[in-house]
């Protein structure tokens, strides 16, 4: 069995002092653990490949530099809601962060969206960066990882404004309604460590109903830790352990899972 990490932040505890992140404290407070033994962690239970997410122009080109000399790993580039206020009008950083797209082993935009449950940006420049990215995507012809809490309202019509647009929607938490609008519209789900411990039988429903052709595993790691793990630090070696959650969950054999969401990994990404 073969399994894909199609989220993580691992590049960032390899470049600590250079970054200014949440999950910059969330690596130091773990005693700052090497990105390169997290993955030989992974390797050893089948985790073989990962995607290292960028949020900000700095963790963006943090990792593009981080998977350049490392074998099966791959980059997105993104500016995260909560950091639009940063780059809104600022043609200098966005231009910069632009010419990303075309670096090596970059295989997606995001992690990008609308995120209405801390407003830490306005909704207004929230908007202006997703479309930022959206139009960056379209033109490199690049797969999305969209962030999108409490705001799918007015997520949609911004995504439907625009034609070809295609990709993941991470972490998802919503309902079977939110999932019936992501399918609608071709896109995969990423599912990660909060189905092991959430509390909401909706979220539960809902992710025994995603179709495994469009189901993608991701562990947001260093965040979200799976159950029985939990008071840890997350790695990408935990995405077998929500593939094994959510195989016994759905009645489906696990390999057959692993099978499945890898292929879908390559898919998405245009991993070889």
């Amino acid at each position: 069995m073969r399994f894909v990490d199609t989220h993580c932040h691992i590049h960032e505890a390899a470049y600590l002092e250079q970054l200014r992140t949440e999950t910059k404290k969330r690596y130091q407070k773990a005693g700052s653990p090497s990105a390169d033994d997290m993955i030989f962690n992974a390797k050893a239970v089948d985790v073989d490949r990962m995607i290292c997410v960028g949020t900000t122009l700095e963790d963006s080109e943090v990792a593009v530099d981080f998977v350049k000399s490392r074998p099966n790993t791959w980059a997105t580039i993104g500016i995260h809601p909560h950091e639009a206020k940063d780059y809104v009008g600022n043609e200098k950083l966005l231009k910069r962060f632009a010419a990303l797209a075309k670096k090596p082993k970059v295989v997606g935009v995001g992690e990008c969206g609308l995120d209405y449950y801390y407003n830490h940006s306005m909704k207004e420049d929230q908007e202006a960066i997703l479309r930022f990215q959206i139009e960056l995507a379209l033109e490199h012809d690049l797969p999305m990882v969209f962030h999108v809490r409490d705001a799918f309202e007015d997520f949609w019509p911004i995504f439907d404004s625009y034609k070809g647009i295609r990709g993941i929607i991470h972490s998802f938490t919503a309902t079977k309604k939110e999932l019936d609008q992501i399918l609608d519209r071709g896109l995969y789900v990423g599912l990660n460590g909060i189905m092991t411990f959430t509390t909401s039988k909706e979220q539960i429903e809902a992710a025994k109903a995603v179709p495994i052709s469009k189901m993608v595993l991701e562990t947001d790691a260093p965040f979200l830790t799976p159950t029985p793990y939990r008071g840890t630090i997350c790695e990408p070696k935990h995405t077998r352990v929500t593939a094994e959650f959510l195989a016994e969950l759905r009645g489906e054999p696990l390999d057959q899972l692993a099978d499945r969401t890898t292929e879908n990994a390559e898919s998405v990404f245009g991993l070889r």
